[in-house]
């Protein structure tokens, strides 16, 4: 079975967050698509994200009607306790899943072009296949450049990837990209954040429920919105 892991803060889950998972399910034939909502993600710990309860009730919404779609408590308080790191999200799932299951980890570009910052970032790329959301903007070289130091393939073999658009595959020892591309939709959780704490409608972003779930409750009303 191929399994698609979606990981990040969700703050809140929107119409981008959905289509990356859509457009990477069809292409890659993925049979499940597990979105895990970090309980404290790393980089987004000041100011505090939105409680893990409410982003978990959010992706439960959003994710309803599709059947491969599974909101997943992998990151959850009682599980992850403080911060977490993909690192020991990725080797816990890999402990329930069959020898025969492909893990595929999801990722937008924006946040792969710090992935050889992240903890145990080889062992990490090593551990399951990524699916990138490209952006038209970055190139191939874009894409090689941003992998730890030592999975990058000689500087002479990519300085000419800069001309090659960021599709298609990308197998190098250690690591297998596939770059998924022309599936971006401008959506900004910050302009989201920033529309609600103002009363505006959020409907052109946010699966209704959701626009529902964050005006019953007032989420992002009265708090920092500048990260």
């Amino acid at each position: 079975m191929n399994i698609g892991l979606f990981g990040g803060s969700f703050d809140p889950i929107h119409r981008g967050h959905l289509a990356l998972a859509q457009a990477a399910a069809s292409r890659y034939a993925l049979e499940q698509v597990l979105f895990v909502a970090a309980n404290v993600p790393p980089h987004k710990q000041k100011p505090p994200v939105t409680a893990f309860i409410h982003r978990y009730a959010m992706v439960a919404l959003a994710t309803q009607d599709e059947r491969r779609f599974v909101p997943s408590l992998l990151e959850a308080p009682e599980w992850a306790g403080g911060a977490n790191y993909s690192i020991d999200t990725v080797r816990r799932l890999k402990q329930t899943l069959k020898k025969s299951d492909r893990l595929f980890f999801l990722i937008g570009m924006d946040a792969f072009k710090d992935i050889a910052n992240w903890r145990e970032a080889r062992a990490l790329l090593g551990e399951c296949d990524f699916i990138v959301a490209s952006r038209p903007r970055y190139s191939l070289r874009d894409v090689a450049e941003s992998l730890p130091e030592d999975l990058r393939p000689p500087a002479a073999v990519i300085r000419p990837f800069h001309k090659q658009p960021a599709k298609g595959d990308l197998v190098l020892p250690g690591v297998t990209l596939h770059l998924l591309e022309g599936i971006h939709q401008g959506v900004s959780a910050t302009a989201i954040r920033a529309a609600a704490a103002q009363g505006k409608p959020l409907a052109r972003w946010l699966d209704p429920r959701v626009a529902d779930y964050i005006k019953k409750h007032g989420l992002y009303r009265g708090k920092r919105l500048d990260k």
